[in-house]
């Protein structure tokens, strides 16, 4: 129901699109991300960080979008925030104790240092790419090529990495309990 509940602005984006175009799609994306946002706040009566981060980049470039006329602006959305993301996993290393993708899953597995730091750096690598690949779609391929990708084609390929860096952990807990032993 999270998972729903975090792509709610982007499924409406995909359907709007698919039915009326670029820039309602963009209107409705900001609706449902306003929509989001407040019922967050009305249910927990405070907001996950990647909600405001998707939130404010969203507004900034689903307005400039709708006010200058030029979707390349809504388009660009999903690579600034891989971007963000991998500055944030990158500098998550240098500052503090603990890098990023260790702080977020420490409370559920536990991984010797230099694993969490391999992931972390696979993390931000994959940001990286995903905004690279992000704007070869938006420059090579239609509006409609690239809305599709958007959902599907990012979504698949967020699974699959997420699925290898599974695999990889498991064999690091394994590894870390039978040491352990």
């Amino acid at each position: 129901m999270k998972l729903l509940f975090d792509f709610f602005p982007i499924l409406v984006f995909f359907v709007c699109f698919k039915l009326y175009g670029i820039y309602f799609a963009t209107a409705a994306f900001l609706i449902a991300s306003i929509l989001q946002m407040a019922y967050q706040w009305y249910k927990h009566r405070h907001f996950e960080q990647m909600h405001i981060v998707t939130f404010c980049l969203g507004m900034v470039f689903g307005t400039a979008t709708l006010l200058l006329h030029d979707a390349l602006f809504i388009k660009w959305k999903p690579t600034v925030i891989y971007w963000a993301c991998s500055i944030v996993f990158i500098t998550s290393q240098f500052f503090g104790a603990k890098p990023l993708i260790e702080r977020m899953l420490e409370a559920n597995i536990s991984l010797p240092r230099p694993i969490w730091y391999r992931l972390n750096w696979s993390w931000s690598i994959f940001f990286i790419l995903m905004g690279i690949i992000n704007l070869y779609v938006i420059y090579h391929y239609s509006t409609n090529t690239w809305v599709n990708f958007k959902l599907f084609g990012m979504l698949g390929m967020t699974i699959v990495f997420i699925l290898i860096q599974a695999v990889y952990m498991s064999k690091h807990l394994q590894h870390s309990k039978e040491s352990s032993s």
